[in-house]
């Protein structure tokens, strides 16, 4: 039986402290496999949040639980060394760099520091062959740049996409999949519902974003990685497509991109 993959969570972000962070994780675990999901990928957004997924994907149940570790835009100011060596180090549940990218909408970092972290992980995930996990926010053109400079590692992914049909395609175009959260599922969202249709079924990942952004109708609520298929089964009615072909498909896709065992 396939279920589905949590392509992107924050189980370790804010609200949990590092005591807490193993029980805390395990129970939104069970309630995620309790849901059909049976793979989550935990992201880093700094030297500490890249600790702690590493820490998650050490712990044993019924859930697959990967890590990657990354310096987000609005951490883009602190030092970068830490990833290096954390990504270096290795890990066996270690799979991808990021998140990563820019952010121009909260612009917590300086856009020249967030360019210069941005290229070292791109470096980072192509000298260790990792997925780059990229987060673009009101900054496609940049991100344009900065690609055209240092290149698209070969599986790169756009979390959390909110651009335009337009920048979807741009996307696909150099070679990068595109993931979507709860936000398909806002009411002002058209647009971006406008691109969740066009991206072929083989370049498509669900995600929950967790804690963040849970899709309606549970806004206003902490989400977590239970709440994947409510964005999934969202997605397959938008785009006109059995709920089964695309929790199988947008799951195969991610266990391409990060390189998971074939099961």
């Amino acid at each position: 039986m396939s279920h589905w993959t949590d392509a992107h969570c924050h189980l370790q972000d804010r609200f949990f402290s590092d005591d807490q962070v193993g029980a805390s994780a395990q129970a939104a675990l069970a309630r995620a496999y309790e849901s059909g999901v049976d793979r989550v990928v935990v992201i880093g957004t700094d030297a500490t949040t890249s600790r702690e997924a590493l820490a998650i994907a050490d712990l044993a149940g019924p859930v697959e639980i990967y890590a990657t570790v990354g310096l987000h835009p609005h951490e883009a100011t602190h030092d970068i060394a830490p990833i290096l060596a954390l990504a270096r180090a290795g890990h066996p549940r270690l799979v991808g760099i990021g998140e990563c990218g820019f952010d121009y909408f909260y612009e917590h970092s300086p856009r020249s520091a967030q360019s210069e972290a941005f290229r070292l992980q791109i470096a980072l995930a192509q000298e260790l062959d990792l997925a780059l996990v990229v987060h673009a926010r009101d900054a496609f053109d940049d991100l344009w740049d900065v690609f055209a400079s240092e290149g698209v590692p070969s599986r790169t992914v756009i979390h959390c996409f909110t651009g335009t049909a337009q920048d979807a395609q741009r996307c696909l175009e150099l070679g990068c999949d595109i993931s979507f959260s709860g936000i398909v599922t806002f009411k002002n969202a058209d647009s971006l519902r406008e691109a969740a249709k066009l991206v072929p079924l083989d370049r498509l990942h669900v995600e929950t974003d967790s804690p963040f952004l849970a899709p309606v109708p549970h806004r206003g609520r902490a989400n977590e990685p239970a709440m994947v298929s409510v964005v999934g089964e969202y997605l397959a009615a938008l785009r006109g497509e059995e709920v089964v072909t695309l929790r199988d498909a947008t799951s195969a896709n991610s266990a391409r991109l990060f390189n998971l065992p074939a099961r």
